[in-house]
Parts: C-alpha cells; sequence; structure tokens
C-alpha cells in the first residue's frame, strides 16, 4: 500500500531515520535508498510530498510517459492514457517502450480509471489531466492513497501552490524530482545534462541579429488560440534565435484577437500540429482568413510545423527547438 503524500514530511522520516541511526550505531552499513520501501521528499508544485518508490505509474498525455521512459522506469509503468490529440505513439522516439506498457484510455484522465488500474502514482499536469471540474485532483488522489507527480510547468496557476519556472527549467525540474522519486538521480542527471547541452549547441548557433517574430497559432476562428510566456514553445522560439510576439503574455496558453496578431506582423508561423486537427487545415485557414492571408509569414509561406509532444512538457521539447533552430538558419541564410 503506498504511503499517502503527507503535509508533514517528518511524521514518516522519524522510524525510518531512527533504524538507520540504530543500524549505524552496530556498525552496518545501510543504504536508506534501497528497497521500493524507500521514501523520500520531493516537492509538487512548492508542496513538500512524501513519496515511496512507485510500482504501477499511469502517465497521462506523451509529456509524461516520455519523462518516464528517458528516465529508463519502463518496468514501473502500468500504463498510459492519450487523449485523441496526442499523436500515434508508434511515432514516439520511445515507441518500443510504449509497447511494453498498457494502453488504458484514448479519452480524458479520470479517478475511476486510475482506481480500476491499482495505480500508486499519477504522473499529468494541472487543468490538463488533473482537473476540479473532472473529479482528479492531486488533493483527491492523497486521500485514496494514490500518488501524484504534476509538471512543473503547470504550476503556475495550481490553486494554493502556484510555482513560476521557466519551462525548460520546469522540464529539468521534473526529470530531477522524478529520479529522486524513483531512486534514479544520476540517470537524471546524465538526461538533464544532456537535454542543456544540445539547448546550448542550438542558441549558440542562432541567427544574428534582431529576433525573428514568430506567432504559435494552435486552434480557433474566432479568435487565436495561442503560446503565452508559460509554455514550451516560448523557450523554444528565444532559444532558436525568435520571439513569441505573445511572450508577454503572463499566460499559459491562451486566446488573443486576431487584430494582436495583425500588429504583430510575424515573420514565421509556428502551427503546432495534433491528432483532431490537422496541421494543413490550419494552414489553408491562415491562407483564407482575411485577418491573417496578408501577414508576412503567411505571404511568405513561412510555416513551421510543430508535432503536439514537442510543443507541451517532455524531452522532444528539445527536438523541437532543434528542428526549429534549422528552421530559422535555413530561413535567414
Amino acid at each position: 500500500m503506498p504511503v499517502t503524500p503527507s503535509r508533514r514530511p517528518g511524521a514518516l522520516l522519524a522510524p525510518a531515520l531512527a533504524a538507520t541511526l540504530l543500524l549505524a550505531g552496530c556498525g552496518a552499513d545501510v543504504d536508506s535508498g534501497t528497497g521500493n520501501a524507500r521514501t523520500v521528499t520531493v516537492d509538487r508544485c512548492g508542496e513538500p510530498v512524501e513519496y515511496t518508490r512507485p510500482q504501477r505509474a499511469v502517465a497521462y498525455e506523451g509529456g509524461s510517459a516520455d519523462k518516464l521512459f528517458i528516465l529508463g522506469l519502463t518496468e514501473h509503468v502500468h500504463g498510459y492514457v492519450m487523449p485523441p490529440a496526442n499523436p500515434p505513439v508508434t511515432e514516439s522516439p520511445w515507441a518500443p517502450e510504449y509497447a511494453k506498457v498498457k494502453m488504458l484510455s484514448d479519452d480524458l484522465l479520470n479517478k475511476e480509471l486510475v482506481v480500476e488500474a491499482k495505480s500508486d502514482f499519477v504522473v499529468a499536469g494541472w487543468n490538463s489531466g488533473f482537473s476540479d471540474e473532472r473529479g482528479i485532483t492531486p488533493e483527491i488522489l492523497d486521500r485514496l492513497g494514490i500518488q501524484s507527480f504534476m509538471h512543473t510547468e503547470t504550476c503556475y496557476n495550481y490553486p494554493g501552490h502556484p510555482q513560476r519556472v521557466t519551462p525548460f527549467e520546469a522540464l529539468y525540474s521534473d526529470l530531477e524530482r522524478l529520479g529522486r522519486i524513483f531512486g534514479v538521480e544520476d540517470r537524471a542527471d546524465e538526461v538533464v545534462a544532456g537535454l542543456k547541452q544540445r539547448v546550448r549547441a542550438v542558441a549558440e548557433r542562432a541567427p544574428e541579429g534582431d529576433p525573428v517574430p514568430v506567432f504559435l497559432y494552435d486552434s480557433g476562428t474566432d479568435q487565436a488560440f495561442t503560446a503565452g510566456s508559460q509554455v514550451p514553445p516560448t523557450d523554444i522560439i528565444a532559444a532558436a534565435g525568435g520571439r513569441n510576439v505573445f511572450a508577454d503574455l503572463d499566460e499559459r496558453w491562451t486566446q488573443v484577437g486576431w487584430e494582436a496578431v495583425t500588429r504583430s506582423e510575424p515573420e514565421v508561423v509556428i502551427i503546432l500540429d495534433y491528432g483532431d486537427q490537422p496541421a494543413q487545415e490550419k494552414i489553408d485557414f491562415l491562407k483564407s482568413s482575411p485577418h491573417t492571408r496578408h501577414l508576412p509569414a503567411v505571404r511568405k509561406g513561412n510555416f513551421f510545423i510543430l508535432d503536439y509532444n514537442e510543443g507541451i512538457s517532455g524531452p522532444r521539447n528539445i527536438d523541437g527547438l532543434e528542428k526549429f533552430g534549422r528552421y530559422l538558419r535555413e530561413l535567414k541564410s
């Protein structure tokens, strides 16, 4: 039975600490991080929470599963939930790992699914997987004895415990925190160092001169749904040598009026591509809409396709960055 996360970290650590000290006094060599009973305190949106090492994790969306797979944690993953927006898992760099675990649902995350799966750990974001309206929140799962992990990037507007971290730093933080929860800190450090090096390599080759103004188009016809400052595409754009024209919006994913898009005069449009709204349909709309057909990017045909899982928090953010970096260098050459 997993330990329910507690607001009092010392309550469960005290017996373990006492046992460790007793054995140490007898000359025993004790590794407190060994075994499945291991307990560690890790922040969840800035709130200290106690975790035991999970054995039946459930991941919601590709970003969650990817974070577990890149850390080599497949044997701890019971299954995943993939709503329709996610591209097929067969397209993932970790397709062989997805094949080893269960596809639990192609719908939204819900409490009943998690309970039925006998999960002891759920990985999701706030307002995407976890939701007050759908009755699955970390607090609800805590009461059921089910541990939960929240993507740092989504903590920005988490009630009671908001946390503001730049999107790439949020990704690194998630991998490090998961590394501690599962006892694979060295692996997490290695993965994070590799991702940071890849980001630096792209940034060092960014085109010289003023950053290229970039508009990300997710969806919408009456208004545009786009990326504010708190989501990964903003860091992708900046590291590659661009400027998200809506980076001054202190939001995650948000709506803007077409007048604001027109005033921003983007030189490049990033199209977020996902299953139920193909990229070509969005490009056709932008080319035909009176609001957007005269934008510099649209007139020049400067469209870049960003895969859904490269745009939500996960290690594929860096794949998206490398592709966009190449695109901007070729555009400016």
